[in-house]
C-alpha cells in the first residue's frame, strides 16, 4: 500500500468519524426544553454526550430580566468604570488583513458606554462590553444580586463551581468569530437575542486553521485605528474561515462541516459544550451572563487532540 493510498485512507476515516456522529448521537437541530433538567438528566443527555441545548425557564426567577434596562443601569452603576473593547469593524479577537488581532480597550462609564448604545448612528466604531476573566464577578459586582451565582443543576452535573462568570452587553455590530474554548458554558441572554452558528467538535477537519502574526488595534489621535503588531513573536492559530461568507475555493473541506444555527432569546440559556465551535451575532444592545466551568480533560479531550493532530499531519 502506497503512502498516498494510507493518507487516503486516514481522510475517509475522519470523514467517518464525523458521519457516524452525525447517524448516531449528534442532533440536526438543537434540542429545546421547556424547563430546567434536573443535574442527572441534564449530565446523562446532554453532558456525557457533550450535546448542545435550549433551556426555557432557567431564569425566569432572575430579577435582572425585569430589571437591566438602561434606566436601572444607569442609576445603579451609571458611574462605574469598566472595561469596553472597540474596533472599527465590530470584530475583537479576530482575523484581520490576514493578523489575528485584539481590539483596543478603554476604561469607560457605564452611563457613557449605554450613551454609545443608545445612539448607534452617532458613532462609527463598535463597542462591546466582552471582557472575559469573570468580569461580572469584578467589574459588575454591584450586579450579582439580580442573578445567580450559579446555576445550581449546572454545578451539580459538573461537580464544581463556575471558573468565571461573565457580562456580555453591545452594539449588534460586534461578531464574535468561529472558535473553540475549554470550558462547559452556559449562556444566558437576559435582554435581547443572541444567534450562535455551532460546529461539532468531530467535525474538526473540515475547520482550517491558519497561524497569523499577533496585533492590536490602537487608536490615532484623530480617532482612527491603526493595526499595530505586538512584540510578540509565537503566532496565533487562529480559524481561517468566516461561516457567514465561507471562502470554499480557498478552503472546499468546510463543505464538509455541518454547522448548525440556534437562536437564544430572552430569558433562554443554552448549554454550549465544551470543544464545540461557535460564531456568535447579536440584537443591538443585547445583555447576557454566561458561566464557565473548566472541561474535565479525560478521554473526550484525548479523542479530539488525537483528532487534532492527524488532521494537521494530513495536511502537511
Amino acid at each position: 500500500m502506497t503512502t498516498n493510498t494510507k493518507i487516503n485512507q486516514l481522510g475517509k476515516q475522519l470523514e467517518q468519524l464525523a458521519f457516524e456522529a452525525r447517524e448516531l448521537y449528534l442532533d440536526k437541530t438543537v434540542t429545546v426544553l421547556t424547563k430546567p433538567p434536573t443535574p442527572l438528566v441534564f449530565y446523562r443527555e446532554y453532558v456525557a454526550p457533550n450535546k448542545p441545548v435550549l433551556i426555557q425557564g432557567a431564569i425566569d426567577h432572575w430579577p435582572a430580566i425585569s430589571r437591566w434596562n438602561h434606566d436601572y443601569l444607569k442609576n445603579i452603576i451609571g458611574d462605574l468604570e469598566v472595561t469596553v473593547a472597540i474596533t472599527p469593524n465590530g470584530y475583537a479577537d479576530a482575523v484581520t488583513d490576514g493578523k489575528f488581532v485584539m481590539p483596543y480597550e478603554k476604561m469607560m462609564k457605564v452611563k457613557d458606554f449605554l450613551k454609545v448604545i443608545e445612539n448607534p448612528d452617532e458613532y462609527s466604531d463598535v463597542y462591546y462590553i466582552q471582557k472575559q476573566n469573570s468580569n461580572l464577578t469584578d467589574e459588575f459586582a454591584t450586579l450579582l444580586k439580580d442573578v445567580d451565582s450559579g446555576i445550581s443543576w449546572g454545578t451539580e452535573a459538573f461537580g464544581k463551581e463556575p471558573d468565571a462568570v461573565n457580562f456580555w452587553m453591545g452594539d449588534s455590530r460586534a461578531v464574535t468569530s468561529m472558535h473553540k474554548d475549554h470550558y462547559e458554558n452556559l449562556y444566558c441572554v437576559v435582554k435581547g437575542w443572541k444567534k450562535f452558528i455551532l460546529i461539532p467538535p468531530t467535525d474538526q477537519p473540515f475547520v482550517p486553521y491558519e497561524l497569523y502574526d499577533p496585533a492590536v488595534y490602537v487608536q490615532n489621535g484623530n480617532g482612527s485605528f491603526t493595526i499595530k503588531p505586538t512584540d510578540s513573536s509565537d503566532k496565533v492559530p487562529w480559524i481561517a474561515i468566516d461561516p457567514l461568507n465561507p471562502d470554499l475555493a480557498l478552503h472546499p473541506e468546510y463543505q464538509k462541516a455541518s454547522p448548525i444555527e440556534v437562536t437564544v432569546n430572552e430569558g433562554e440559556m443554552l448549554y454550549l459544550p465544551s470543544l464545540w465551535f461557535h460564531h456568535v451575532q447579536q440584537s443591538h444592545g443585547c445583555v447576557a451572563v454566561n458561566y464557565w466551568y473548566d472541561m474535565e480533560f479525560d478521554i473526550k479531550y484525548n479523542y479530539y487532540n488525537f483528532v487534532k493532530n492527524v488532521t494537521e499531519i494530513l495536511k502537511g
